[in-house]
Formats: C-alpha cells, sequence, structure tokens
C-alpha cells in the first residue's frame, strides 16, 4: 500500500466539517486530520450522536480520519491524573471516529512522565485500537528526544508522529531522524517553511524544509502510512489558502509514496 494523504483542517480556519470534507476529496486525499478544538466542531465534549455524525459524514465523503490533532501536553510538569483522563478522553473519541492515533505534544522534557502516562493509558489504547502519536515538537523536537520517550515507555500504543519541519530546524539532519524514528514510526506531518529561523508557511518545494531528502529516505525506508499537509493557516492567516497547496502535497506523496 501507497502512502495516503490526509489534509489538516488546522489549514482551514473557520471551515465547518462539510467544507473540510469537501475540499480534501476534491484534491485526492484519503483522510482528514482532524483538530480537536470547539473552533472546528470537533472535541471531546461531542455526545454520543454528535459522534456519530461526524463519522458518517466522514465516510459519506469517502474519506477516513487518518488521525485526531489534539493537544494533551504528554510530559508536562504535574499531576498525572489531568493528563491521562484528557488523553484517554481524545482516545475514546478516536475510536468512535475510527481514526487510529491522537497526536500529543510532548511539552516538557523529562521523558520519564511522559513515559509514565504512556503506560497508563497503554491498556485501554490497546482494548480501543488506537495509539499515541508522539510529534516531534517543543522540547522534544528531535527524533532522537521522542525515540527515547518511547524507548522508555515501551508500550506498542505509543508511536512517532515525524513532522518535517521541526527536527531539521533543531539541527537534527533528515537521515538521523529517521534512523532514530524507524522502530516507533506510524505518521507524518509534511510542510514546508521560509527556513530554520522563519517557519512562516510556504508552499511545497519554495522554502527550506529539506522535503526531496526526506522524501526519499521514507520511500527507502519503505514507509507506507499517513501523509498529513500541517499547513499552518490558522496561525498564519495571511499565507494561501489551503487549496493553492494540496497539489504541491500530492505531488510529493505520489513521488515518494508509489
Amino acid at each position: 500500500m501507497a502512502m495516503r494523504l490526509a489534509v489538516s483542517t488546522l489549514g482551514m480556519p473557520g471551515a465547518g466539517l462539510g467544507e473540510a470534507l469537501a475540499v480534501a476529496g476534491r484534491f485526492g486525499c484519503a483522510g482528514v486530520e482532524l483538530r480537536l478544538h470547539e473552533d472546528t466542531g470537533v472535541h471531546a465534549g461531542l455526545g454520543p450522536g454528535e459522534r456519530r455524525e461526524v463519522r458518517r459524514r466522514v465516510a459519506a465523503a469517502g474519506l477516513e480520519v487518518s488521525a485526531l490533532a489534539g493537544y494533551v501536553r504528554l510530559c508536562e510538569p504535574g499531576d498525572d491524573g489531568p493528563v491521562v483522563e484528557a488523553l484517554l478522553k481524545d482516545l475514546r473519541l478516536a475510536a468512535e471516529l475510527g481514526a487510529g492515533g491522537v497526536r500529543v505534544f510532548p511539552r516538557g522534557d523529562d521523558p520519564a512522565v511522559g513515559a509514565r502516562r504512556l503506560r497508563a493509558v497503554a491498556g485501554e489504547a490497546a482494548a480501543l485500537g488506537v495509539k499515541v502519536l508522539v510529534e516531534t515538537h517543543d522540547q522534544m523536537a528531535t527524533g532522537a528526544a521522542v525515540a527515547a520517550l518511547l524507548r522508555e515507555a515501551g508500550v506498542a500504543q505509543a508511536a512517532a508522529l515525524w513532522d518535517l519541519l521541526h527536527p531539521w530546524r533543531n539541527g537534527e539532519e533528515p537521515a538521523a531522524t529517521l534512523a532514530a524514528l524507524a522502530p516507533y514510526l506510524e505518521y507524518v506531518q509534511v510542510k514546508d517553511a521560509v527556513s530554520a529561523a522563519d517557519t512562516t508557511p510556504v508552499a511545497m518545494g519554495e522554502g527550506g524544509v529539506p522535503l526531496e531528502e526526506a522524501g526519499g529516505l521514507l520511500r527507502a525506508h519503505g514507509y507506507r502510512g499517513w501523509v498529513s499537509l500541517e499547513w499552518e493557516r490558522t496561525w498564519y492567516p495571511q499565507v494561501a489558502p489551503v487549496e493553492e497547496i494540496l497539489p504541491g502535497a500530492a505531488a510529493w506523496v505520489r513521488r515518494f509514496g508509489a
């Protein structure tokens, strides 16, 4: 099976679910990455009927939910209880929507903290058939850092999400990132940006992110999972609509994911 392209609703601020699904379908995506936020209409506070309706609408559009983009701060200092409970709520929502995983941020630099919390949710995550996707981000932006966390956790329901921007802008070459994440890699977010110092989004191939190198490495590795275009227009409202960027992302997936 080839790589499958999804688009994150982060790139469509103000769009309802119907519009997001229409955009994904129009540009040949196989799925949508649903940002968990009240503004998007998809969040852990949805009732049973609302959850069924979201899943029905996604399926009716001929799409899948590639992942839920959650905001749990996995390694943040403090009590484990609130973090574990928030993550369990997101995992249950993912299972009901048919998503394979929930993205989390590290938001801390102690792998022991995150590993303990991953072990706390592993049993229910396994029963639900859903994984926790730890993104290369913030205090654990490199593949080496995320791999250390997942190695310490030692649970099959925790996996790595490689955001192609963040390890590179923190000085880790793509080959090193993939080498570290290879045993755990289950999801990729693709994007381009002006430079390591200026993360303003730009069209694929117009910025500094080593997309060709990363794509070649993923192809050689035999990666066949989801690739989500994370076009951060929610944070950078001045950039072009995601519709102008999706063709480039689709071409990248075709080139490296066949």
